[in-house]
């Protein structure tokens, strides 16, 4: 053959060159040969065979050097058409690379580079195993630092298959940073930064130049685990990223320091969660899964070893307990059968070798599911490219046909073929500060339908609401396209003082519509003329909703986002909201409510949050939970699979029975200061230790009034409010967020500190029954005759028991202490005392409540873990990242810290999931305290009691069984246990009870008759009080 015969000769003259420019033109014909007559002369020819004995002759340096040379132009001249003939002399062009003959390493290395920077980017997988045995230890440093750069090219030439070999890839590098040799440590660091910036994870790319120094210098693994933890992960983690994450949290779960081992596992948790395919995770579990066994069993501190259990179970389910393995590759038969779908003249055109080496890297191109135009084309193109713009049309249609097939294949399990409208349709992912909430979900919506969005608090169903109304959700149709309207029921305080009306007119989205039109529109949704004249700051919760209400259809929407709009609607108007959303036939509506009741009525369907995705399920509430059984909590409060544990009030001096009134109003009546009659006339009721109270009426009515004249955050006009010397009141208000407006910066840890620091509660220094008016001052100041001369009090400085109620110790303006003396508290009430006599009393009730509980951190955790607050919300969070639910927790948890006798809820039901509101009635059925609470929530209050407060046109009418009919003893925890600051466990006993003598019973009956006979309620089991 003369092709053969050619090559022998040139070959000859490579080998007998004297110098580098003598054998260049014979390497140069070499080349010219193979262009001319294609690139399957190189095996026909045996010019692969001639370069492979060049480079392996030991004896003649000149031969080594003419096959590099050969190579070389090869290569240049004919490029990615020689790779399947010539890929296989990559290891002898590395071991060339530390040849002892300078101008032949010289002539290796333009030859490695020649194949590399020309290389096909699906021949990663290929070349990989060569470059890595370059990399090994054995090798000369030449040969190392060669391979290196082989693979840096790699990284900037072929990124996408790169990243894919990773997991293979970051080892072997790793390795090579311990190297003895200064160039190779060199190259090793450029070649990881490189390799390592192509992961494919964008929310780590600024982390890489920090964790590629890390890996240099090990003392830097702390400070690396801090930059870790400080970044937000959104994208859907592969085994890319995880391959060069994993190394150091390894590092990270061995350190000494405990916080460094929490936040490793926290980097663990959250990024497992991110895990969509379980095959990406499989091969890290074996580094890391012993690790965290070490920290979850043998770690100290109970709260880090609690996380890495959650960090644990998270890997062990997202990496299919180590089981999962990844699919079989695509084989070269199924790629050749697509081929010949769009060039049916390929197998006849190419050789065999070119035609299987084509094949493989379209099965490849398949499996890293990369569809992108240009791959297929930069790969098909010069092999199949007779008339390039024809190959490169055809190219393009066969990437989109597999790429059709791919996604035809994932999604067919789960297509909804439900009939109607696309309004959108799209996937995303949504993050609020560091935690994901969703991960490539995917959101369908049709017109008219009704969605109840269900997930548990914490899962981000409000931030979604926001994310679509701010349009910030990926591919959501814009407002141009579609009107989508956000109804809000906070009223902005700078506008606060307009009526409905103007506050409607005023707003720029509404110009152009008549005011006439927009006062009957709110009309229309219930507003009477005496509404229409009032502040919208002066409306109650329910109406401040139905105004927000109006206000959306108003816009005419497309879709209307509703979070909670049943808060604060009383029964008629939660009916006439169902009503008005199942008249909406055009519109469709996103709804987050925890009233089951409400989307059974309303739902057509339920979009829930499973595994940070959104699973769409046809049919309403009840149709739901029959599809997926463990969400019955969603239905019935009784299923909840989580627990809240009150505090046991403790002890209250001279109550033996929990049926003895311990909070009292008689026949109290009041009046705002504009009002022009009562909110409230003749209001007498009682609460007790057993009280379970549910307060009903209309929004509007009086019942939060009612509330906060029973706690002191107002003042009655007419009658009186009583309450137990020693009462400890909890109260979490209708618009529970304003407890902890001012302290979003804090954790809730540091929130509880704040407010209990001085000993007592904060917020209670606030109240109206605490604070001293100008003219009760002045009444104050005036002189009282004691012991023959005038005095004027300063103040009260504590007090002491006097038979069966208290005396207290004043202090005189201008006296020593010397002059001190006692007074009882009826002479100091009935001489306008009364607020500093409350305020010592309140004193001395929460020093009872607080002196068994050190306000430490690790106490408050514990307290706060009690009301479904996990420490990673109550004390390592800002409160400011947490949702409406997460809020309410915090506001409960931090009102009950004092162990109170009586807690009262107004709208205890909002924002709360379904599980944390079963979750609050089992805890309100075993708690040892009383309880009142305004809900509008039927199923939840008849879960509780069947007395009721009913308010209605300024009277308040009790019906139903009390429980304080009962009259079970007091019982108190004999012992109790807390914590120091100092992780000591502290054993608390309850206060000692005494017998009393005859002659003291003698009294304590002969006082009860005198209180009888001033009309005072007093029970037959009375004792001191």
């Amino acid at each position: 053959m003369a092709e053969i015969q050619q090559v022998t000769e040139l070959f000859q003259k490579l080998t007998t060159g004297a110098s580098t420019e003598e054998r260049a033109g014979p390497a140069a014909q070499v080349a010219a040969l193979v262009k001319s007559k294609g690139a399957a002369v190189i095996a026909k020819a045996g010019i692969a065979d001639a370069i492979k004995a060049g480079l392996e002759d030991a004896a003649s340096a000149n031969a080594r050097e003419g096959a590099c040379q050969a190579f070389t132009a090869i290569m240049e001249t004919v490029g990615v058409l020689a790779e399947p003939y010539v890929l296989d002399l990559l290891p002898l062009l590395l071991e060339r690379l530390s040849d002892k003959v300078a101008p032949v390493r010289a002539a290796a290395d333009a030859a490695t580079t020649a194949l590399i920077s020309r290389l096909c980017a699906y021949s990663v997988d290929a070349v990989l195993p060569v470059l890595f045995d370059g990399m090994a230890l054995a090798r000369n440093w030449q040969t190392k630092v060669g391979a290196l750069n082989a693979l840096r090219s790699l990284a900037k030439t072929a990124p996408k298959p790169l990243a894919k070999a990773l997991p293979e890839i970051v080892p072997k590098l790793t390795e090579a940073f311990a190297d003895a040799k200064l160039e190779v440590k060199n190259a090793a660091q450029a070649t990881t930064m490189e390799c390592f910036l192509q992961n494919g994870n964008r929310d780590i790319e600024k982390f890489v130049p920090q964790l590629v120094s890390c890996i240099a210098k090990p003392a830097e693994t702390t400070d690396c685990i801090h930059a870790l933890a400080a970044t937000t992960f959104v994208q859907q983690v592969e085994a890319p990223p995880l391959s060069i994450i994993v190394p150091l949290l390894v590092r990270g779960l061995r350190e000494r320091t405990t916080a460094i081992k929490r936040k490793s596992c926290v980097i663990i948790d959250n990024m497992a969660k991110l895990v969509e395919v379980p095959w990406d995770a499989a091969p890290f579990l074996p580094k890391l899964i012993p690790e965290l066994e070490k920290v979850k069993e043998e770690v100290a501190d109970p709260e880090c070893r609690k996380v890495a259990a959650n960090a644990y179970a998270t890997l062990m389910r997202v990496g299919g307990e180590g089981k999962a393995t990844a699919p079989k590759p695509t084989e070269s038969a199924f790629a050749a059968k697509e081929l010949e779908a769009f060039f049916p003249k390929a197998k006849s055109a190419l050789d065999a070798t070119t035609y299987d080496f084509v094949c493989a890297r379209v099965a490849k191109m398949i499996d890293c599911k990369h569809f992108e135009e240009a791959d297929w084309q930069g790969v098909l193109v010069p092999f199949l490219g007779a008339s390039e713009a024809e190959a490169a049309k055809k190219a393009g249609e066969l990437a989109s046909k597999c790429q059709e097939d791919v996604i035809r294949a994932a999604i067919a399990a789960e297509q909804d073929n439900e009939e109607g409208e696309d309004l959108c349709n799209c996937e995303f992912s949504l993050a609020y500060g560091a935690k994901i909430l969703l991960n490539n979900a995917r959101l369908r919506l049709k017109r008219g339908k009704r969605y109840g969005l269900c997930g548990p608090n914490g899962a981000g169903k409000s931030t979604l609401m926001r994310a679509i109304a701010n349009g910030q959700v990926e591919g959501f149709p814009p407002p141009t396209e579609l009107k989508t309207i956000y109804v809000e029921h906070d009223i902005d305080g700078s506008v606060a003082d307009l009526v409905p009306a103007e506050f409607i007119f005023t707003d720029p989205t509404f110009a152009g519509i008549p005011k006439e039109t927009i006062t009957k529109q709110l009309k229309d949704v219930g507003f009477t003329d005496e509404l229409l004249a009032k502040a919208v700051g002066a409306l109650s919760g329910g109406w401040k909703m139905k105004l927000a209400l109006a206000r959306a259809m108003l816009q005419n929407a497309d879709i209307l986002l509703l979070d909670e709009p049943t808060n604060h609607l009383d029964v008629h108007n939660v009916a006439w909201l169902q009503n008005y959303l199942i008249s909406l036939v055009n519109v469709t509506s996103i709804i987050v409510s925890h009233d089951s009741s409400f989307l059974d009525t309303v739902c057509t369907n339920i979009l829930h949050y499973e595994n940070r995705k959104l699973r769409t399920y046809r049919g309403n509430l009840s149709e739901f939970v029959k599809q997926k059984p463990e969400a019955r909590s969603y239905y019935e409060l009784s299923a909840s699979p989580i627990s809240f544990k009150f505090p046991e009030p403790g002890f209250l001096e001279g109550v033996k029975t929990k049926d003895k009134a311990i909070l009292k109003m008689l026949r109290v009546g009041f009046k705002y200061p504009k009002a022009e009659k009562n909110t409230l006339s003749d209001v007498s009721i009682y609460i007790t230790l057993s009280s379970r109270v549910a307060v009903l009426g209309a929004n509007g009515a009086g019942k939060s009034t009612m509330i906060k004249l029973l706690t002191g955050e107002l003042e009655c006009c007419e009658g009186t409010v009583w309450k137990h010397p020693n009462l400890r009141i909890a109260y979490v208000a209708q618009h529970a967020f304003h407890h902890i407006e001012q302290h979003l910066e804090k954790t809730a840890n540091q929130y509880v500190q704040w407010r209990y620091a001085i000993g007592e509660d904060r917020e209670a220094l606030n109240k109206v029954d605490r604070v001293i008016t100008d003219e009760e001052a002045k009444k104050m100041a005036q002189q009282i005759l004691i012991e023959g001369e005038k005095r004027v009090v300063e103040k009260i400085l504590g007090r002491r028991k006097l038979k069966s109620s208290y005396e207290y110790e004043i202090q005189w303006v201008g006296k020593g202490p010397d002059k001190n003396c006692w007074m009882p508290r009826d002479d100091l009430i009935q001489m306008g005392f009364e607020k500093m006599v409350i305020e010592v009393d309140a004193k001395e009730a929460a020093q009872a409540g607080l002196m068994a509980k050190p306000l430490t951190s690790l106490n408050i955790q514990k307290h706060l873990e009690d009301f479904g607050l996990e420490p990673e919300f109550s004390t390592h969070s800002l409160m400011r990242g947490l949702s409406g639910g997460q809020k309410v927790k915090v506001v409960l948890g931090a009102a009950m810290w004092n162990n109170p006798h009586i807690l009262v809820l107004d709208e205890p039901t909002n924002y709360l999931d379904r599980d944390s509101l079963g979750a609050l009635a089992e805890a309100i059925k075993a708690y040892g305290g009383g309880v009142v609470m305004i809900t509008h929530n039927r199923e939840f209050y008849q879960a509780l009691t069947q007395e009721t407060w009913m308010v209605a046109d300024g009277k308040l009418t009790p019906t139903g069984q009390s429980a304080a009919a009962s009259k079970e003893a007091v019982k108190f925890e004999v012992q109790e246990e807390t914590t120091d600051a100092y992780g000591n466990v502290i054993k608390v006993k309850a206060p000692q009870k005494t017998k009393m003598s005859n002659k003291e019973k003698k009294a304590l009956a002969k006082l009860r008759e005198a209180r009888r006979a001033r009309g005072e309620e007093v029970t037959d089991d009375e004792e001191d009080m």
